[in-house]
């Protein structure tokens, strides 16, 4: 049975620490966690990684590194007894810091631990990710409570081939079951396509295996748009911060990223500009109405 990760509490916020990048332009990282997670009635504290003027499938674009800023940054909270309910890790601008995030895992012990492992897609790697962070990230995957990878960042933390995205289940076992020998508590495998017009994404707990995961199936619409894996991630962690099983916060999750590109393609520039959520917020805040 899928396993609910948080009690909610109708009258308390819970408080999530993002550890994530910042971009001036194109809906991704934090500037898709704080509104989606604020939707679903959670305090999101932003721990930017790196300050981006746009994203990464622009040709031009800045980078600035925050790592030297870090410690004092949270140094600060610490000094003003600051309290977190969950840790949520997505892009990163440099190896030191996964010692970012383990210090929020050590000073913050009863915190949920969620990782979107963010490296690459399609079977390739992010313009700014080396081997070297690629292999810092792995560190995070022992003690995730929820671990949200997708088949090229699973490859790349498995150190096994990209097998391309039309996979059997049997593939699918074996890789969630990688990712459990690696210490993960609970996975959200995303984006196998048959390319039969439906994305699917697999849910799996450790301590009930491989074989009792559940499938999420979704309407596959024909473009992509940048940005959809941070906006499932988001969603999915408020989903289970307002007191979801994984299963059902997988469903609403990819509905929740669907309806949102279904209003994205009506927007200019729509492929580079990111997904469009914005309309699509009302179906998280229901959840704490």
């Amino acid at each position: 049975m899928p396993e609910v990760l948080y009690e909610r509490n109708r009258e308390y916020i819970p408080r999530i620490a993002a550890v994530h990048d910042m971009c001036g332009y194109g809906k991704c990282s934090l500037t898709a966690a704080i509104p989606i997670l604020s939707a679903a009635g959670c305090d999101v504290c932003p721990v930017p990684t790196a300050l981006f003027s746009a994203h990464t499938r622009y040709k031009v674009f800045t980078m600035e590194d925050t790592t030297d800023m870090l410690g004092g940054y949270l140094d600060a909270w610490q000094q003003e007894g600051v309290e977190l309910d969950g840790v949520y890790s997505g892009f990163l601008g440099s190896p030191d810091q996964v010692a970012i995030i383990q210090r929020l895992y050590r000073e913050y012990p009863k915190s949920l631990r969620f990782v979107d492992p963010v490296m690459g897609d399609a079977g390739g790697m992010y313009a700014t990710y080396t081997a070297q962070l690629c292999e810092a990230m792995g560190a995070l995957v022992d003690g995730a409570d929820l671990l949200m990878p997708n088949l090229t960042e699973s490859s790349i933390l498995t150190g096994t081939e990209y097998p391309g995205q039309d996979i059997t289940n049997e593939q699918v076992r074996q890789i969630i079951g990688n990712l459990f020998d690696m210490g993960a508590k609970n996975v959200v495998l995303k984006g196998i396509d048959h390319n039969d017009g439906r994305i699917r994404n697999f849910v799996a707990n450790a301590k009930e295996g491989v074989d009792r995961m559940t499938e999420c199936v979704h309407e596959k619409l024909p473009y992509m748009c940048h940005g959809t894996g941070d906006a499932f991630a988001s969603a999915m962690i408020g989903g289970v911060m307002a007191g979801l099983d994984l299963a059902a916060a997988s469903r609403l999750a990819g509905e929740f990223v669907h309806n949102a590109m279904v209003q994205t393609k009506f927007q200019p520039d729509y492929q580079d500009r990111g997904v469009s959520f914005e309309l699509s917020l009302g179906d998280l805040t229901s959840l704490v109405d």
